[in-house]
């Protein structure tokens, strides 16, 4: 071979006698072939491909930029050079014998090289990016190679006359030309055509140079030290990294994976059934119900639910196929990730073997300074290269992380959207959402480390192949030990396990409480609950602390066992390496070597633990998110779509049941609905009337028949659901804004007068579950969103039962009767109110499930069936249905015009706070992340951009959240530092000092112990000698492990009387706060401080205060015993320093406000899923689901933007610390090579090996505290909850006298309130006295003030001017809970609270089970109660779910019956209630309350005309006040109102 190219060259191609002399060179023949074909070589295997954009037949040409043609013209005059080089070798070849080969072939090829480069300048510019990274890599290398013969030729010059001078001269300009072209293709090169989207992302066009050290990123990091960031500020994601292309690679793939698991799904349930069903054949019968679920499990393969014995927790559920389809969607991802890594771990056992090489050369005389040099270049590059890759690899990985919570949250989103009410049931809002922040997050945590799985092995292998090069046998006495800590680990791991199991149930009992608690406030504070709750939450956090403490302690004991591994490890070889045999003698080459390597070893042996427990934890969030995203789906087949003439709906023989195998909820309904028509559904509370409408909706289990729905649905919920936008949002409800359309529906729904009062008309943000709209102005609202979407079929569930009589006759009249809005249209209405009954065209009567007759109103009374009875019972029937008709309607339009002018609607709000049972645990979408509320925007997004026009006051209910920006207050780090205790914080630190001490003392002792080596030359080695330092060796590595066991424990301690702290100040503050504060901050925000921020106290800010701790202590030891080896290195240390310093205030700032906005913007994800759930049943009705996943995507996408963005800031860090790092290496070495003659190896070995260790921590040092200040974060949102203003004192100095109040007396003294200081007043000035035992009414229109009456009697209003006066007490005077103890409400809306049945009754069980069953039997809840299989322990689920409303209400008053007060309110208690149980209400309270004041704030004007006075209020006035009898004979507006109801006299009422 070396002849051969001896011959090519003509002149020696390789000969040792080079190198071995001070001034080194490389034989000709060498540079001339292999340092020319190398770089070459790399081009042309990788070059071609670069050509492939240019044969895509749809791609665009970008236009030529200066960039394009500076390296144009570079690369022409290269290859003119290259043909000048070709064409001197002819000339020259003419005039004498022939030249040796190598002078045309490199020409040649260089000609042909210069070509292709000019081929791909042209290709590139098919590409967004027009900077090719394999040019980049090939100028790199040429260069690389090029400096050999460029000093050579240069020393040949200045030592004799250059013998050949073209082509010397030809050299050095190609040189420069390609040094020049390296430089050039540096910088990014953008077409004009390409601006705008790099202005969005600069990434898509940056130059390779600038993507590997992700230079594009930092005009962002500039950007974000001059001003905090915001989300605009933020580059957009690439297309590719959008949530939408990553879900929909990820549903495909994910369809078929699901389609197998569930076929395997069914051969397991096969087996179980063979298993269980032969041994006992002859008791099947009893199985029979279970056995003909199975049959029909088998007819249908798609139900995957098991059969009745497995339900519950265990039921199966298909499994294995998430992971499956996470890799087939990322492989491309992981593949390269995989590369990036190898390079770099084997990298990484270069460094051992330079030092090794450099150790070696310091200790030998004889050897050339040349040689020190390249070992310390090499260090350099070889960290250099390392670095790159390992940052290349890391961002690879976390954006395989943030691309799979992405699909996940994508996952869950769209789940949640076509789920069937049964596997809904299994998992409520809480837990869901839960599945996307904490379950999505561990898939996202563990796809970052997911390479160490192969990667820690590898390392670890490779470690001990080359500890045994170097040390022999002996090694194995350190890997042994290692071996033997592997299952002290993994015991640790799974006790960890269990621990973090609990503690999961812990937690999410807990949240699930708190949410209850903040949804349904209000019934705390009216019934002075709070204290029972806080016990409750208390308690459940008690447990998780106690667990907390214990995880902890495992914690310590694993890092204890960490420390100790590396150092136990290396004492255990060099012991046994020493005691052995007498002629092992420990030098540095040997210990330094094998110290570098356990360095090495630390790495992976600490990751691969963590990541197999991180794995297995997400075992468990893969199991719950399989069971979840593998549940079933809606089925809707049971719904026909089938053209049917003239019928719109028709139910053929339909049973349907709320569960799977559940009874039947309602059974063989036939029924056929007219097109057009008009149907009302009437029936008892608990006759399936919402059944039926939720099984027209394809909510229910089909058990048998069909449902034909002709046309498009819409559908108005018994319980208005309102999302978080504005009005005209609500009711457009994503249609195109039709003007004149959108204003007949409002007028039609009676909503103009609302808009006048609300803040900013149609344009006021509504709050959180509508919060700040009256449970009237939700219905409405609601209805008005039907009416606009203009569909084929109304489904009204009961929409006229929130809104008072008149206003609900105006509805009627205007949208749903004869002559209104959706006359043509065909409507099905549900409904308790009889006056509308003689003007639908049909009366379907519901008993029990089934439909007993149905028919029009007159032939149904004609029949003298159930329902005439029930009129009979309760109608006004002697009133002529029509003449009623005429005066309604006249009436109604005068209303119109006379009193809905003055109805202040928009501040009746706040006391309907916990309107919605529906739960919902995330924040208010904010509207966008500006950090100054003047600025902030009345409209959605898309009108931002033209400048609103002036905020209106009141017109934005909800605050923004405030984002702290700038540095976090050193205040923060104190107090956390105070709530773990200051003696506790000062011995910690001690505890770290000490074993850093330890740690510089072990290192020093042991370069001593090599230089023994030199010593003791040709000596034989005192055996006293070695065991002494065998000995200090091991006592100083054992008391720098202790020292840190005992700060981890006392750490551990520390941290959790810290948690305990916090949360018990934050929750009793918050139990504390006024009302006020709930109506204006969404649950979510505060559900977050108790989950989020909690948790970060709880575990992050522990662990960050510790890394921290551990890394500054590193840093300083390791910079010490560097400048105890070379003390010159002090003055490198210092501009290092600077630069260090720079580049992190730079960083932090960025980051820390890049992590402020992805918590502020994943809020928006958690409530506008919260708000999905919700909401589920109207979304789907209206069939809205694909609007709702692309606002999810959208919602996503700025969240993964900043996360990304985050991501990317920490990488653009790494690569400059870590070349700070490489820096610090350099130097250490090239010091000890400059001062060879002075150092002993020993010192040496110890510098570079310390230095090498050195980039990893500075790296983590900037993580932490950057870390540190993100987490600390929490601290201060936390005690932001502390410090909010309280209301009045529970208990005063003032207490009431025993028995108060006895008689019951209220007197108003000139009472004024308004809701916030800066509202109008609510009410204005009422005076008026109620004596003992009265009985009085109050009515008003909408807005007049009536529950806010209530709210001040309980205080959750405070008064703003006058008193109220009960049995001689001032209110105002005496305890809240003194007060609210003795009076009792019955308040609108029935809150249940998760707990049995008897907790909701009396939370403080002060009552005996008597006194309680005596409650429910007059609640005529008796029957009921018994019949549950618990009774009075009978579960209650999330908001009350499994009762129905009317229940629900009947549950409320057994509270008020239980609680026997002397006053009692009542807040239109019946508005969901059917008459028949209004009537029992009704009864009841007149029998039993026969003692006490009643104040009963009426809708329904019949239930309060046996009042002994009427409070009729308008506008915060009472205008008039007295007798029924005598405000009828009064024309006034009490006698319009009864007249509109029906009632002329107050005879005339069966009520």
């Amino acid at each position: 071979m070396s002849a051969a190219l001896d011959e090519f060259c003509g002149s020696v191609f390789w000969n040792d006698s080079y190198l071995a002399r001070p001034d080194a060179d490389l034989p000709v023949c060498f540079q001339q072939t292999v340092l020319v074909w190398v770089p070459l070589g790399f081009f042309w295997i990788l070059a071609p491909w670069q050509l492939l954009p240019m044969c895509k037949s749809r791609a665009e040409k970008s236009s030529v930029t200066k960039l394009y043609i500076i390296k144009q013209v570079l690369a022409t005059l290269l290859m003119l050079t290259a043909v000048a080089e070709l064409a001197l070798t002819f000339v020259e070849d003419t005039d004498q014998d022939s030249l040796p080969a190598v002078q045309y072939t490199n020409p040649s090829l260089y000609i042909a090289t210069w070509l292709m480069v000019l081929l791909i300048h042209y290709a590139r510019r098919f590409c967004l990016c027009r900077d090719s990274g394999i040019l980049f890599c090939f100028w790199t290398l040429s260069l690389l190679c090029g400096i050999l013969p460029f000093q050579s030729l240069l020393r040949r010059a200045l030592q004799e006359p250059i013998s050949d001078l073209p082509r010397f001269v030809l050299f050095y300009i190609s040189y420069g030309l390609q040094l020049l072209l390296f430089l050039v293709s540096g910088f990014s090169d953008i077409a004009p055509e390409t601006k705008e989207i790099t202005e969005k992302n600069p990434e898509v066009t940056a130059s390779f140079l600038s993507s590997i050290t992700f230079e594009w990123y930092t005009s962002l990091v500039f950007k974000g030290y001059r001003k905090p960031l915001e989300i605009e500020d933020i580059w957009e994601l690439k297309s590719e990294d959008k949530t939408q292309a990553i879900y929909t690679e990820m549903e495909k793939n994910m369809k078929t994976a699901v389609k197998k698991a569930q076929a395997e799904l069914e051969k397991r349930k096969r087996k179980k059934i063979q298993q269980e069903g032969d041994p006992d054949h002859g008791n099947n019968i009893s199985k029979a119900q279970s056995q003909d679920i199975l049959v029909m499990e088998e007819k249908q393969p798609k139900r995957k639910k098991g059969n009745k014995e497995e339900s519950g927790s265990s039921k199966d559920f298909p499994r294995g196929w998430l992971v499956k389809t996470l890799c087939k969607t990322f492989w491309k991802n992981v593949l390269l990730s995989v590369a990036f890594k190898v390079v770099h771990d084997a990298l990484v056992f270069v460094s051992p073997q330079l030092l090794k090489l450099l150790i070696a050369f310091v200790s030998d005389e004889e050897s050339f300074a040349w040689q020190g040099y390249l070992y310390a270049i090499l260090l350099f590059l070889t960290a250099l290269i390392q670095s790159l890759c390992l940052q290349q690899y890391f961002s690879l990985c976390f954006q395989l992380g943030i691309a799979v919570r992405a699909s996940l949250v994508a996952a869950i989103y769209k789940k949640a959207l076509t789920m069937s009410s049964a596997t809904r049931k299994e998992s409520t809002v809480g837990e869901t959402v839960n599945l996307m922040s904490a379950d999505a997050q561990r898939f996202m945590d563990v796809a970052n480390f997911v390479h160490q799985l192969w990667s820690s092995p590898l390392q670890i292998i490779l470690s001990t192949v080359f500890l045994w090069v170097e040390l022999g046998p002996s090694v194995l006495a350190g890997i042994a030990l290692l071996v033997l800590l592997i299952p002290i680990n993994a015991f640790l791991v799974a006790k960890g396990k269990n621990i973090q199991v609990r503690n999961m149930k812990n937690k999410d009992e807990r949240m699930k409480i708190m949410s209850e608690i903040l949804s349904g406030i209000k019934i705390l504070k009216l019934f002075a609950w709070e204290p029972s709750f806080e016990k409750q939450v208390t308690e459940i956090r008690e447990r998780e602390l106690k667990d907390l403490l214990n995880f902890s302690y495992l914690q310590s004991i694993s890092v204890f066992v960490f420390t100790c591994t590396p150092f136990l490890v290396s004492l255990a070889s060099f012991a046994v390496y020493v005691l052995v045999d007498e002629n092992n003698i420990l030098d540095a080459q040997k210990a330094f070597t094998a110290i570098s390597l356990f360095n090495v070893l630390r790495f992976p042996m600490a990751m691969l633990p963590l990541v197999l427990s991180s794995v297995v934890q997400t075992r468990v969030s893969t199991v719950r998110l399989e069971r979840y995203l593998g549940g079933e789906d809606l089925d809707t087949s049971a719904i026909h779509h089938n053209p049917i003439a003239g019928s719109a709906v028709r139910f053929s023989d339909a049973t349907f049941s709320w569960e799977q195998d559940g009874n039947a909820a309602i059974r063989d309904v036939t029924l056929d609905i007219p097109t057009g028509s008009l149907v009302a559904v009437v029936g008892a509370v608990g006759s399936g009337k919402s059944s039926l409408v939720s099984a027209m909706l394809g909510e229910m289990e089909n058990i048998k028949g069909h449902i034909n729905i002709q046309g498009s649905l819409a559908y108005v919920p018994q319980q208005a659901w309102i999302q978080n936008a504005t009005l005209k949002d609500n009711i457009l409800f994503g249609s195109e804004l039709d003007e004149a359309r959108y204003q007949q529906v409002i007028k039609a729904c009676a909503l103009l007068p609302d808009l006048e009062l609300l803040p900013a008309g149609d344009q006021t943000e509504i709050g959180e579950k509508g919060i700040n709209l009256s449970g009237g102005q939700k219905q409405r609202v609601s209805l008005a969103r039907a009416a606009y979407s203009n569909a084929d079929i109304y489904v009204l569930d009961d929409p006229l039962s929130a809104v008072d009589a008149h206003v609900g006759k105006y509805l009627f009249e205007h949208v749903l009767g004869p002559k209104g809005l959706l006359q043509k249209k065909t409507r099905i209405l549900v409904t308790h109110s009889i006056s509308f009954l003689p003007q639908v065209d049909n009366i379907v009567v519901l008993v029990a499930g089934a439909v007993s007759e149905h028919g029009s109103y007159s032939s149904l009374l004609a029949n003298r069936g159930a329902f005439a009875q029930f009129l009979n019972l309760y109608g006004n029937q002697k009133e002529d249905a029509s003449k009623e008709n005429t005066t309604a309607v006249a009436l109604a339009e005068d209303e119109e015009q006379g009193d809905e002018d003055v109805e202040p609607s928009g501040e009746e709000g706040p006391d309907d706070v916990v309107t919605m049972t529906l739960k919902r645990e995330a924040s208010i979408r904010q509207r966008e992340f500006s950090r100054r509320l003047s600025k902030s925007r009345n409209n959605s997004w898309k009108k931002a951009q033209n400048e609103p026009p002036k905020k209106v006051k009141g017109q934005q209910l909800i605050e923004k959240e405030a984002v702290e920006t700038g540095k976090v207050k050193f205040s923060m780090y104190l107090r956390y530092l105070r709530a773990v205790g200051l003696w506790y914080s000062f011995w910690i630190t001690m505890g770290y000092v000490g074993q850093y001490v330890a740690v510089v003392g072990t290192n020093l002792w042991l370069s001593a112990w090599t230089d023994d080596a030199q010593h003791y030359l040709n000596q034989t080695y005192p055996a006293e000698q070695r065991d002494l330092r065998i000995g200090v060796f091991g006592v100083l590595g054992m008391s720098q492990a202790l020292f840190l066991l005992f700060a981890t424990l006392l750490s551990s301690r520390g941290a959790m009387w810290a948690s305990r702290v916090m949360h018990h100040q934050l929750l009793s503050n918050i139990m504390r706060v006024p009302m006020s504060f709930f109506d204006t901050t969404p649950t979510g925000r505060i559900v977050n401080r108790f989950a989020k921020d909690i948790f970060t106290i709880d575990e992050t800010i522990p662990t960050s205060f510790r890394s921290w701790l551990t890394c500054f202590m590193a840093i300083i030891s390791t910079l010490l015993m560097i400048s105890l080896a070379t003390p010159f290195f002090v003055l490198i240390t210092i501009p290092l320093s600077i630069f260090y310093y720079f580049v992190l205030r730079f960083y932090v700032s960025t980051s820390r406000q890049l992590r402020r906005l992805d918590s502020v913007s994943r809020s928006p994800i958690y409530s506008h899923f919260g708000e999905t759930v919700s909401g589920l049943s109207v979304i789907r009705a209206y069939g809205h689901q694909e609007r709702f996943l692309q606002q999810n995507e959208r919602t996503m996408d700025i969240n993964q933007k900043s996360v990304y963005s985050w991501i990317i800031s920490n990488r653009w860090l790494a690569i400059r610390l870590e070349f700070v790092g490489s820096l610090v290496v350099f130097f250490s070495a090239f010091l000890a090579v400059i001062s060879k003659g002075t150092l002993e190896g020993g010192i040496v070995g110890l510098s570079v090996s310390s230095a090498l260790n050195i980039t990893q921590t500075l790296n983590w040092l900037v993580r932490t505290s950057s870390e540190l200040e993100t987490n600390i974060v929490a601290v201060e949102r936390v005690h932001e909850y502390t410090k909010v203003k309280n209301e009045a004192p529970w208990v005063t100095e003032k207490r009431p006298p025993p028995g108060w109040p006895s008689k019951g007396e209220i007197q108003f003294v000139d009472y004024q309130v308004r809701y916030r200081p800066e509202l109008e007043l609510v009410l204005q000035g009422i005076t008026c006295n109620i004596g003992s035992t009265e009985k009085v009414g109050v009515v008003g229109r909408t807005g007049a003030g009536k529950s806010s009456l209530t709210n001040c009697l309980f205080r959750v209003l405070e008064a703003a001017a006058g008193k109220i006066i009960i049995d001689e007490v001032d209110i105002a005077t005496i305890g809240l809970h003194d007060l609210r103890q003795n009076l009792t409400i019955i308040p609108q809306d029935p809150v249940l609270f998760t707990g049995t049945l008897r907790m909701n009754l009396d939370p403080f069980n002060q009552y005996t089970d008597e006194e309680v069953w005596k409650a429910l039997e007059l609640a005529h809840l008796k029957t009921y109660v018994q019949a549950l299989p618990e009774g009075l322990l009978h579960l209650v689920s999330e908001g009350g779910e499994n009762m129905s409303v009317g229940q629900r209400q009947l549950v409320c008053l057994a509270r008020a019956l239980l609680r026997k007060a002397k006053i009692l309110i009542l807040d239109e208690a019946t508005a969901a209630v059917d008459l028949e149980t209004d009537h029992l209400i009704q009864t009841t309270i007149r029998s039993e309350f026969a003692a006490c004041t009643v104040l009963t704030i009426a809708h329904r004007l019949h239930t309060i005309m046996d009042s002994n006075r009427v409070m009729v209020l308008q506008a915060g006035r009472i205008v008039e006040y007295d007798s029924p009898e005598e405000l009828l004979k009064k024309q006034g507006i009490f006698s319009v109102m009864a007249k509109d109801a029906g009632i002329v006299n107050s005879e005339t009422t069966a009520l």
